[in-house]
């Protein structure tokens, strides 16, 4: 979940599809993004955003932001945020009973210290690089949280 859903969302999006496809097992996950400004719903993810993804294999150009729903707290396993404004809003927009299960996307990369993936929105090259970065490493911690959840019976 970010913002506007045209720079972090869609290139996490794009990240984990790639990673999940790689790994065989493109079927076995649904995954998406929305944002919790509603402002650019319907659009295409920003032009640094597709480069940035595309310069590391992963197409995002068909993906269009969508505002958040309540109802995705419920349907989603991993609701996840990009920052602490993202968890406060999916939290506050969570069905009661749910207000517990979005939770900070770069928790699965504790080893960088880092708790937000800054927006890029409006910066450099340099700026999406860095996010994806952060968001690379996020989904690969993601996926081996899934492997070995998976591998005990949770989801």
């Amino acid at each position: 979940m970010s913002t506007g859903g045209i720079c972090r969302a869609p290139m996490a999006v794009g990240t984990l599809t790639g990673i999940v496809a790689r790994a065989g097992l493109a079927d076995s996950f649904e995954i998406d993004a929305a944002a919790t400004y509603d402002g650019h719903a319907g659009r295409p993810p920003s032009l640094l955003a597709i480069e940035a993804a595309a310069r590391r294999g992963y197409r995002i150009d068909a993906l269009r932001a969508r505002p958040l729903a309540p109802e995705d707290m419920a349907h989603f396993a991993y609701p996840l945020a990009m920052d602490r404004t993202h968890l406060a809003a999916m939290r506050w927009l969570a069905p009661s009973g749910l207000t517990g299960r979005p939770q900070m996307f770069m928790k699965y990369a504790p080893d960088l210290g880092v708790r937000d993936v800054p927006d890029p929105f409006g910066g450099t090259n340099e700026d999406f690089e860095r996010a994806l970065d952060l968001i690379e490493a996020g989904c690969a911690g993601l996926l081996r949280h899934l492997h070995s959840t998976l591998a005990g019976g949770t989801v």
